[in-house]
């Protein structure tokens, strides 16, 4: 999808960019009711939208369907979007875009989630941001939920249930080389020696690895740390950790196949 060069029937190749001066002009007009202008403006900034759907696919997501999502942002962010505060349009846009493309992948996910559930979210939200302007801080859950005369435990369900999977095998870092995953952050206390010992002898296995591989090994499989932990531990990067728990792992399929 992401190569794909004709999304709603707009040829994504041949998508004018607008200079910060043709923007700010085109804005001024738009103030004034330019309907023209505010159509020359939309195109003129579609690119932008491609560029922040493309962060949202690999989900079994239309690339037509973000594309429209996205674009209801873009027009959201221009009717409310005010020159006098001195920044760049973009800088407005992308979290607007963002925003209606996530509350469209909430409401489209395949989890469902009750609409009393998905309203005490939104409520929810909406007093934390409240909150935060004239405290300077975000609520706790227990004064989110003083506030809605609701407890704690469905305060705390319905913010979770409107967040967003996340794919074990979805990337957290890359160090150019070498990419963290999701499920390389986890705790697996099933991954003890009952487990390993089934097709190895693990005294026999861990001989064959040097210091620091063996070292690896033991903390991440036996003591059930995270690579992050292992890392802080050890004293190397979590992309070394990462690295080296892979090296060790290859070099005892290797000797035992």
């Amino acid at each position: 999808m992401i190569n794909k060069v004709e999304i709603c029937g707009v040829n994504t190749s041949k998508l004018s960019v607008l200079s910060n001066e043709d923007k700010n002009e085109l804005l001024e007009k738009i103030k004034n009711g330019d309907e023209e202008a505010r159509d020359k403006f939309i195109n003129g900034n579609l690119r932008l939208v491609l560029s922040v759907i493309q962060r949202f696919m690999g989900r079994g997501e239309s690339a037509d369907d973000l594309f429209q999502i996205g674009c209801v942002g873009l027009i959201k962010a221009i009717d409310n979007f005010d020159l006098s505060q001195g920044v760049q349009f973009s800088t407005y846009a992308v979290p607007m875009i963002i925003g209606e493309v996530r509350r469209y992948l909430r409401d489209n996910n395949s989890i469902r989630v009750s609409r009393s559930i998905k309203d005490l979210a939104y409520k929810s939200l909406q007093y934390k941001d409240k909150f935060l302007k004239e405290k300077g801080r975000e609520p706790t859950i227990e004064e989110i939920a003083k506030e809605l005369n609701v407890t704690k435990e469905n305060i705390s369900f319905s913010l979770d249930a409107i967040q967003d999977p996340v794919s074990l095998q979805e990337p957290v870092y890359t160090d150019g080389a070498e990419n963290i995953f999701v499920m390389d952050q986890i705790k697996d206390n099933k991954n003890s020696d009952e487990s390993w010992a089934e097709n190895m002898t693990i005294v026999q296995a861990l001989k064959k690895l040097n210091g620091k591989e063996k070292e690896i090994i033991v903390r991440r499989f036996f003591d059930c740390k995270t690579q992050m932990e292992v890392a802080e531990e050890v004293g190397i990067s979590q992309a070394q950790v990462s690295r080296l728990e892979k090296n060790a792992i290859n070099h005892i399929k290797r000797l035992y196949k």
